[in-house]
């Protein structure tokens, strides 16, 4: 498997199983039906978890535009490899997205609530005000790649026996759930925690595409859950660099 395959797999388990909890908990008719925000926080925790533990060791489980271009901002990535690894990403969350639609098309076809079903395709502000939300996915980006930096085992040996630093590495699936988990816990209850251009943006696309009744795709807000997050994603890189100089 290569990287570019393994950032798509990975991805698309991430995507699978984080919007599966979404449907979960939103859509009519099933078994977790309003289970509530401790249960979507810690279904997309353990998404990650295992998105990161099978992707890991051969890609280092980027599996998030953000982490990727923020690794190369602080020189621990190859920016030639950069656009690979988000095709890869926006691949596999639209891959994903699609198979949640799949596997929950009764539950979709006996809900009626818009809002709810975009909700287990793509982020929504609880409150909306531009500079509010984007400060909220910044921030919620820059804890997450900080974290990131520092979280042990990044490194991984390619087929030629070179080490390569380039993403968090199987070692770290449980350090990097766990942040996410307390990202959603603690800041995600303003956008829905996108921190990752890739997880919203695929899954909106696919929402987009799909034969769903009363769609409510809104790109009027679909450029914050991408762009604020490389900003943040780059403030992290920017600081970690100084702490590091």
């Amino acid at each position: 498997m290569t990287p570019f395959i393994a950032e798509i797999v990975g991805t698309f388990i991430l995507i699978l199983l984080g919007n599966g909890v979404v449907a979960n908990v939103v859509l009519n008719g099933t078994k977790g039906n309003n289970s509530g925000w401790i249960v979507i926080t810690t279904g997309w925790a353990l998404a990650v978890y295992v998105a990161v533990l099978i992707a890991g060791p051969v890609s280092g489980a980027h599996i998030n535009p953000a982490v990727t271009v923020s690794l190369a901002v602080a020189g621990l990535f190859d920016w030639a490899l950069v656009p690979t690894y988000i095709a890869g990403q926006m691949i596999g969350a639209m891959l994903g997205a699609f198979c949640v639609w799949l596997f929950h098309k009764k539950h979709y076809d006996t809900t009626e609530d818009a809002g709810g079903i975009a909700a287990t395709f793509c982020t929504a502000p609880a409150i909306r005000n531009t500079g509010s939300n984007v400060f909220s996915e910044v921030i919620g980006t820059f804890v997450l790649l900080l974290a990131v930096f520092y979280i042990a085992g990044p490194e991984f040996t390619t087929a030629s026996g070179e080490a390569a630093t380039i993403g968090l590495g199987s070692l770290g699936a449980l350090p990097v759930a766990l942040v996410v988990w307390s990202i959603g816990l603690s800041l995600g209850g303003t956008t829905g925690y996108a921190i990752n251009p890739a997880r919203d943006l695929g899954p909106r696309i696919v929402h987009a595409l799909l034969p769903l009744k009363n769609k409510q795709t809104d790109w009027g807000y679909s450029w914050i859950p991408v762009i604020a997050p490389i900003l943040g994603g780059g403030l992290a890189a920017g600081l970690y660099l100084v702490f590091t100089s």
